[in-house]
């Protein structure tokens, strides 16, 4: 590609013109020139500029529109890269975001594995796998959903080809998802305290705390993912202390000790969910949202993200080490060394770049050392 951009431009003088009234339309009548047409009030103004050098002037929107170069499987996953789909059910799992239920399944089996009374039994497995169903697809994909619904104007900056303001999929439809989604995860909660002979409905109060937490956080007034502090702890919360509560509490009880390691974890949950907000700075600093990176900026929120993610889990470490149970604690420590490799090798170089690569080999080391820290758990 060749040449320089616009040479010269008249002075055009016209009454003032805000941004919500003005449409731009990009004309390319012939490969030498291109107009930029300025509509307002009936009025037309036109300045033609010379072909631009694409070496010299980039795109202020790289990657905004993933178009039929998407990947199917993105699609179905929810992430990043996805092809654009028609078909309304494949869109509508999408909005779920099937990448992020693992996290609150293997809570589940945390949890079950905690509680001691987990028996390989045909009755067991079930119970099990009906817990994950009511904590992955439904209570997780209800908390998508509505995330997305409430992120529809950050979105439409930073990912404006997702489904929800791309208009794939209608406003009525996406509010029927996530009210069938939630009112099926509590459904299944009060089966699964009536399966476990619970006279306290342990799950269903899990199940609603959990869902109040989710549409707070992503709803007005409260919003707590406003905050950076209060919103990551939050999500921290969600993903790692109550699918294990819920885990725990359909086969044994809740112990203030379990209590008290799966809230240290939540910390880590904030670093984990810090990770997610450095591709968002544009539209959350756009929308007045005070993220960590928007907050303190990229260098000193990815030290604090991976500052929590280290902290917490050394001092599970120590706390186990204190608790005649050195082992587990070795076993543990085994766990943070490769995070702490991947880090420095990955997220600490360019956490917008790098972030899907350290969460894939960082975060599965995270996780088997929650489940270390439940088979330590024991009762």
């Amino acid at each position: 590609m060749t040449t320089s951009i616009l040479n010269t431009v008249s002075s055009i003088h016209s009454s003032r013109v805000t941004s919500i009234d003005r449409i731009g339309v990009l004309s390319l009548r012939n490969p030498d020139s291109v107009d930029f047409t300025r509509r307002r009030s009936g009025r037309r103004f036109v300045v033609r500029a010379a072909e631009t050098d694409t070496d010299k002037v980039k795109s202020q929107t790289p990657d905004k529109a993933p178009a039929g170069s998407g990947s199917s499987i993105n699609q179905l996953l929810g992430i990043k890269g996805a092809s654009q789909e028609t078909n309304k059910w494949k869109i509508r799992l999408q909005l779920t975001k099937p990448v992020t239920w693992p996290p609150l399944v293997w809570g589940v089996v945390c949890g079950a594995a905690a509680s001691g009374n987990f028996h390989w039994t045909p009755e067991d497995v079930a119970k099990s796998i009906l817990c994950m169903v009511m904590s992955g697809p439904c209570l997780t994909g209800y908390t998508q959903t509505i995330n997305d619904w409430y992120d529809r104007d950050i979105d439409a900056i930073n990912e404006p080809y997702r489904p929800i303001p791309s208009g794939a999929i209608s406003e009525q439809e996406v509010i029927t998802q996530f009210w069938v989604l939630l009112l099926g995860g509590l459904g299944i909660a009060g089966i699964l305290d009536v399966w476990a002979g619970h006279t306290t409905p342990t799950v269903f109060y899990l199940a609603l705390g959990g869902s109040l937490l989710s549409y707070i956080y992503s709803a007005p007034p409260l919003k707590l993912k406003q905050n950076g502090w209060v919103g990551n702890f939050a999500l921290g919360a969600s993903y790692i202390s109550l699918p294990w509560w819920a885990g725990q509490a359909l086969f044994g009880t809740l112990t203030p000790d379990v209590v008290v390691l799966t809230l240290l974890y939540s910390i880590a949950g904030l670093g984990i969910a810090i990770v997610n907000d450095f591709k968002s700075v544009e539209g959350d600093r756009a929308l007045g949202l005070q993220s960590l990176p928007v907050a303190f900026g990229t260098e000193t929120a990815k030290w604090i993200c991976v500052g929590a993610i280290d902290v917490t889990q050394l001092s599970v470490a120590g706390y186990l080490l204190a608790s005649g149970k050195p082992y587990y604690a070795l076993a543990l420590l085994a766990l943070i060394i490769p995070q702490i490799v991947f880090q420095f090798k990955y997220f600490l170089k360019d956490p917008v770049k790098y972030d899907v690569k350290y969460q894939a080999s960082a975060q599965p080391f995270l996780v088997l050392g929650i489940f270390v820290t439940a088979l330590a758990s024991q009762h």
